[in-house]
């Protein structure tokens, strides 16, 4: 999804972010995340987000609890920022939201609040290479392909025509099965955290047979 306004550095995007801290979703560099909004505190947040930069962090609690209002859970070290390109109101006082992944940062610190929810300090120099990411996985991807994409779809029962798999960029069928597949937070952490587009593949197929192999001997649907 195209941006307004792009990003191009590390030092065009701000040195604070407010915080939504969700157990097991990850927002990957050009990726989609879509959000349903309905808890005060985070109406809130991103009421004054589309008041300023439109940038969200995402980031997941490390003990793998959201945590209720009030609480803060401890989080993980490396989160992404994302822009918001839709929010629509669903008229019972929710939003409808889609963030777009901008680049992924280091957490610094937490800063003190006076708004129902949290912010930090973030760094985004570790992560240049998002903002000029590779683009293709060159001989991995038939096997990328055949496992992830057809066998994990079809796993999911997503409703996806493999025509239009296979018209994927690279970039976006691994963003989207990292970011939707039936993972673990642990897991999902792993693929935000991996290195260029072939290390996140490899993973995310490594993830994708661990994933079916667990599921054809449980008998259980991968959820």
């Amino acid at each position: 999804m195209s941006m307004n306004k792009p990003y191009r550095a590390p030092a065009e995007l701000p040195a604070e972010l407010p915080l939504f801290p969700l157990t097991g979703a990850i927002l990957l560099p050009g990726g989609q995340l879509p959000l349903n909004i309905f808890e005060p505190r985070y109406l809130a947040m991103f009421d004054d987000a589309m008041k300023g930069e439109r940038l969200i962090g995402m980031i997941q609690p490390s003990d793998d609890r959201d945590g209720a209002p009030g609480e803060t859970p401890p989080l993980r070290a490396i989160g992404a920022a994302g822009r918001i390109t839709q929010l629509s109101e669903t008229g019972d006082g929710r939003y409808f939201v889609v963030l777009s992944g901008v680049a992924r940062f280091r957490l610094v610190e937490e800063l003190p609040v006076e708004a129902p929810y949290r912010r930090a300090r973030v760094d985004f120099s570790d992560f240049s290479d998002d903002f000029a990411p590779e683009e293709t996985i060159s001989s991995d991807r038939r096997d990328v392909l055949n496992v992830v994409a057809f066998d994990l779809s079809k796993a999911l029962k997503l409703e996806i025509a493999r025509k239009d798999i296979e018209a994927m960029p690279d970039f976006d069928m691994i963003s989207v099965f990292s970011m939707i597949g039936p993972f673990s937070p642990s897991e999902k952490q792993a693929l935000l955290e991996a290195s260029g587009l072939a290390g996140r593949a490899d993973l995310l197929l490594a993830l994708a047979e661990l994933a079916l192999s667990r599921a054809t001997h449980s008998d259980r649907p991968l959820q």
